[in-house]
């Protein structure tokens, strides 16, 4: 499949850890600021793309049409939170190419920094979980991925200032992006005496949490030439998914050490575009911490299994190493959105509107999003690149 679908308009509210409004009024915002990014009035609007589990009970597709005057004429959904986000531009092209819509939009927010247990508290979806995990405390986000971390440790010999690479360097773009949520250097010596959270992990292996929303609008190639902004066109999406549920995949995946669906995403994703792993001038990856961060690396094939915690100590996911990865901070420093940043952020590298933190020379990038287990990837570049 060819896609013909390009992001004309990217918007983001201001992240934060507590909002004084609702996530409601987050994503009405970002919706508005996406369009006249792309210099589209709200009534052109005649489709709308969201994940399938977040948003459909926090804000769905009949409000944000009411509020905004839209009559839909697409209406679709797909995966949960990051994934869901990243393939968005699958399910658009479908729509478009087909005569479905013409303009669709997408968005994803959350108030997990207001709202009561914020991002703990959605794991209490699985009931299995709510059983014979969290009585006996084995609970929370923190714990799982440590597990992760401790075998990864053991089997490839990651050491914790590879691991804190990861939370350093990314610290070090939010910085020079200016307005993520994190505004302090973090050196090694920081990461090093930090808290730990859930051995190994500590304080700034774990991501933000945030009170926030962010948008993109699509529109096909055509028409996307007359937009406000350069078009950003998706080149390849992807999506992988796993037979276990998630009550399970965190703490009984037979295969705990591979990141369910990203392989079979990612190869999905370079095959669409036509491009492979060396293609990719930066990488934006869903860094809920630092060892996701990782893992999701090796197995899309950005690095060999076990190496990229070399990779970032060594600066090569730096700006102006082999590979920038999350330029804006990521997760980890910006904020905790579930991915509309990464890909709001990609759009703007591929702009050239990421000041301090531009990648120069920007031709190609890629997204990826971390659901599991379901698993996106997104490659994305300019209208002459492959």
């Amino acid at each position: 499949m060819k896609l013909d679908v390009a992001i004309v308009g990217v918007a983001e509210t201001p992240p934060m850890r507590r909002s004084d409004k609702g996530v409601r009024g987050l994503v009405i915002d970002s919706v508005l600021a996406a369009l006249d990014d792309a210099g589209i009035a709200p009534d052109e609007v005649d489709g709308i793309v969201t994940d399938s589990m977040i948003m459909p009970t926090t804000v769905p597709h009949d409000y944000v049409a009411a509020q905004l005057g839209i009559n839909s004429r697409f209406d679709a959904a797909i995966s949960m939170g990051g994934a869901g986000i990243v393939c968005a531009p699958l399910q658009a092209a479908l729509a478009i190419q087909n005569g479905l819509a013409d303009v669709v939009i997408s968005y994803f927010g959350v108030d997990w920094g207001t709202r009561a247990a914020g991002p703990y508290g959605f794991h209490d979806v699985y009931p299995a979980k709510k059983v014979f995990e969290k009585p006996y405390g084995f609970n929370a986000q923190p714990a799982y991925f440590a597990l992760w971390a401790r075998r990864y440790m053991l089997e490839y010999g990651l050491t914790e200032r590879q691991l804190g690479s990861v939370a350093v360097h990314q610290r070090r773009h939010a910085l020079l992006n200016g307005g993520g949520q994190m505004t302090t250097p973090l050196s090694m010596e920081d990461y090093l005496s930090s808290k730990l959270i859930s051995d190994p992990l500590r304080v700034p292996d774990c991501c933000q949490i945030t009170d926030g929303a962010g948008a993109f609008v699509m529109t096909s190639g055509r028409r996307a030439r007359d937009c406000r902004k350069r078009p950003v066109y998706a080149k390849g999406v992807g999506f992988g998914s796993v037979p276990i549920t998630g009550d399970a995949v965190f703490t009984q995946n037979p295969e705990l050490l591979v990141i369910p669906g990203a392989k079979a995403a990612a190869g999905d994703a370079f095959t669409m575009a036509g491009v492979g792993a060396n293609d990719i001038d930066f990488a934006e990856i869903y860094d809920c911490f630092t060892i996701s961060c990782l893992m999701q690396l090796e197995d899309m094939g950005l690095c060999e299994k076990g190496e990229a915690g070399a990779f970032f100590e060594a600066g090569e996911a730096g700006l102006g190493g082999k590979m920038p990865v999350n330029t804006h901070g990521g997760l980890l420093s910006y904020s905790y959105r579930l991915g509309i940043e990464h890909l709001v952020e990609a759009v703007r590298q591929l702009r050239g509107e990421a000041g301090a933190a531009q990648v120069v020379g920007a031709e190609m990038g890629l997204v990826s999003g971390l659901a599991t287990p379901d698993f996106g990837v997104l490659v994305l570049g300019g209208e002459n690149t492959r």
